[in-house]
């Protein structure tokens, strides 16, 4: 049933309950569970989903400081790239849902309070009383380049609670991270297994190659993504990553074999300090990068994937899009920390102009 009728409709009455909102149809008994009040209230909310791992990261405050050597971190923040992506889609006023897992522990709770706080369903995050939260140890160089130490195989990140596919069948996007499908070859069985599912049910797949060597390792980068790509609507990836995944010389050469090869409708290439091209079969928009003071990059990309997809779901316009998950990316990359950043409406407005 359409939510704004739900909304308007007399017959219905409005339950407030801790975590959601429900609605009851008076007449018929019938009962609606709505994840926030902005349903209830006749706005529009589209559903996004992601699975992935779940951890916090602990960071040297400085450059050119080696992960080798003793000297200070700042930390724990709540990270993961799913997660970061995920809490700045429930910030912007979407719907937000994360599949992933936690440790009983201090760090588990660090992000589970930011996620929850932020606004996410947190119901199908697993706490596990047995394995610890995953963690990942970064460093820079000389010129911000990040270097990885990741703590995740056979941690709790990868340990999730059993549920019922059927919750899940309403979701508009499902949005995947490259590195979640390096983790291990289980946890990657998953993902794939659940995009399969959704895909069949209608969910649009939106993927992130967001590759790090650190975690794939000797695998065979099309054995990790190609099982994604052929359910893939919208693919953001740096230049790098989409010469890798295509094995191509050029990225005209690549975006011809993403188009012919898979089901790919838009490719929104990611171009870092020169902005992004949000690419079609048929469309070649060029988006410039927002002047900021660049703080720390980490977790830019996935506020960028998370301002793009919140834009469609509000029926912008692929330029809007672009220029609002440029402006998502930027304002991040303006704090310390992967999600520190104040990704919120207000800011994105006041960056681009434009209004979610």
């Amino acid at each position: 049933m359409n939510k704004k009728i739900l909304s308007r409709n007399k017959n219905f009455k409005i339950i407030k309950g801790k975590n959601n909102v429900k609605l009851r149809d008076v007449k018929k008994n019938d009962l609606y569970i709505v994840r926030n009040l902005k349903t209830v209230r006749g706005e529009e909310m589209g559903s996004v989903l992601t699975m992935g791992e779940i951890l916090v990261e602990i960071m040297r405050p400085e450059r050119n400081i080696s992960l080798a050597s003793p000297g200070y971190f700042k930390g724990p923040y709540p990270s993961g790239a799913p997660a970061i992506f995920i809490d700045s889609v429930a910030r912007l006023g979407e719907n937000a849902t994360i599949i992933g897992g936690i440790g009983d522990d201090e760090f588990g709770k660090n992000v589970f309070k930011r996620l929850k706080d932020d606004g996410v369903n947190c119901d199908l995050i697993n706490i596990n009383k047995d394995r610890p939260t995953a963690v990942a140890f970064v460093g820079y160089d000389k010129t911000g380049g990040r270097k990885f130490i990741f703590h995740v195989k056979d941690t709790s990140a990868v340990f999730l609670k059993k549920y019922n596919n059927d919750e899940l069948k309403h979701q508009d996007y499902f949005h995947i991270m490259g590195c979640s499908l390096m983790v291990q070859k289980d946890f990657r069985n998953k993902i794939i297994k659940l995009t399969n599912y959704l895909y069949k049910r209608g969910t649009k797949i939106s993927f992130d190659p967001n590759i790090r060597r650190e975690l794939l390792l000797d695998e065979n980068i099309n054995e990790v993504v190609d099982p994604i790509l052929k359910n893939c609507e919208i693919l953001f990836p740096g230049v790098d990553e989409l010469l890798f995944i295509t094995n191509a010389n050029t990225v005209n050469e690549a975006l011809k074999k993403i188009f012919e090869n898979f089901p790919v409708k838009m490719v929104v290439l990611k171009l870092g300090k020169e902005g992004c091209r949000v690419i079609t079969e048929h469309d070649d928009i060029p988006i410039k990068a927002y002047k900021i003071v660049e703080t720390d990059p980490t977790g830019a990309g996935d506020c960028f994937d998370a301002g793009f997809i919140t834009a469609l779901l509000k029926g912008k316009s692929l330029e809007e899009a672009g220029k609002i998950a440029a402006a998502a990316g930027a304002i991040n990359a303006t704090e310390f920390g992967p999600m520190e950043g104040l990704v919120t409406k207000e800011k994105i407005k006041e960056l681009s102009g434009i209004s979610l």
